[in-house]
């Protein structure tokens, strides 16, 4: 199985993608709308194509991405049944399965936190996302929003206590860096609610945290009950000014084959050492000589209303160079997928 944890810095949130190799199939887990396209990018690096984005409950700290990854890839949207959102294609009830593929996740209802709160227990019990009711050495806020310390004692207890000790415990948020326990951990180290810990310290505990409220939670609650939907339009997907993809590294590339064939004029950066130009793969027609090294110098002598594409060997120093031109406020900058290397290999035109 494919398992991957991705995460927020903002809001702390870690989203979860899981796949099947064989068959392709995904499910992504708690996925945050800032990240969408790392998230989409990341699908299709890997190869896989996502049937359902599945919430372990109404966030109040970010805005999901659901709606927009169900717009992308026409994949399901689940949540609880008792989560009281509108606009969901599945609502998930205890014991029910969400299929990828030859594989599948179980639904158990752990309110607490919130009413529609669930853990997600993969097909061999050997992993569960717990969402915001068991946390690494803690546990989900009961102040506000249906919260309930009561219910949640027994959520975890009767429902994620009772999978095997080795099971990985994987949250839906972290402050501290922590990215995964297993129940036994939890079982005998959580202060909060280790075996020893009875209900009523349970209670206590978390009656007495004194947390202030999600700096987001009126604009995020909102949102997700509509499941992401957006109130106006559609943002693109991708810039307009030629075909690109976002790599999972976090910029846009361009293949060779649309740049050749691309009609809108465009500045081509080569960001090889001068002397490479007349090298044995040539450089492409028009493209401007600025080294790495110089990059963020000369950067104010580009045309800001002229896209940018960068262009070295391999695309590895040009990434580097989208980056320094963004820095340097240029907006709509790309990488020449494969560098001249596939430049040439693909066969198109080039000066020596």
């Amino acid at each position: 199985m494919i398992f991957r944890q991705l995460f927020d810095t903002t809001s702390s949130t870690y989203t979860y993608v899981l796949g099947d190799p064989h068959s392709g199939e995904a499910v992504v887990v708690d996925p945050v709308l800032e990240h969408r396209q790392r998230d989409a990018a990341l699908l299709r690096e890997l190869g896989l194509r996502p049937v359902a984005s599945v919430e372990t409950h109404v966030h109040a700290d970010h805005v999901t991405s659901a709606w927009w990854l169900r717009h992308e890839f026409g994949c399901a949207i689940a949540l609880s049944d008792t989560s009281g959102v509108s606009g969901a294609d599945r609502l998930l009830a205890h014991g029910d399965r969400i299929a990828f593929g030859g594989r599948h996740l179980e639904v158990r209802a752990t309110p607490g936190h919130t009413h529609g709160c669930i853990t997600l227990v993969l097909d061999d019990a050997s992993l569960a996302l717990t969402g915001d009711c068991l946390l690494i050495r803690g546990a989900g806020r009961t102040d506000f929003q249906q919260g309930d310390a009561h219910r949640m004692f027994r959520s975890i207890r009767e429902q994620i206590f009772s999978l095997p000790g080795e099971c990985l415990v994987y949250p839906a948020h972290d402050y501290r860096g922590l990215t995964v326990s297993s129940v036994a951990e939890e079982r005998r180290y959580n202060p909060r609610i280790a075996d020893p810990v009875a209900e009523g310290d349970f209670v206590g505990y978390m009656s007495n945290l004194q947390l202030p409220h999600p700096k987001l939670i009126d604009v995020a609650v909102p949102a997700n009950l509509r499941v992401g939907r957006p109130d106006g339009a559609v943002a693109a997907p991708s810039p307009d000014w030629a075909p690109l993809r976002f790599t999972v590294a976090g910029i846009w590339e361009i293949e060779p084959a649309a740049l050749a064939e691309l009609s809108r004029p465009v500045q081509i950066v080569d960001v090889r050492a001068p002397d490479e130009l007349g090298g044995p793969l040539g450089h492409i027609a028009g493209a401007l000589s600025i080294p790495l090294e110089e990059v963020g110098a000369r950067a104010a002598t580009l045309d800001r209303e002229r896209p940018v594409v960068a262009v070295c060997r391999s695309g590895a120093r040009s990434a580097q160079a989208v980056v320094l031109l963004q820095k340097a406020g240029l907006r709509d900058v790309a990488n020449l997928a494969g560098g001249m290397l596939r430049w040439v290999a693909e066969q198109h035109a080039v000066q020596t």
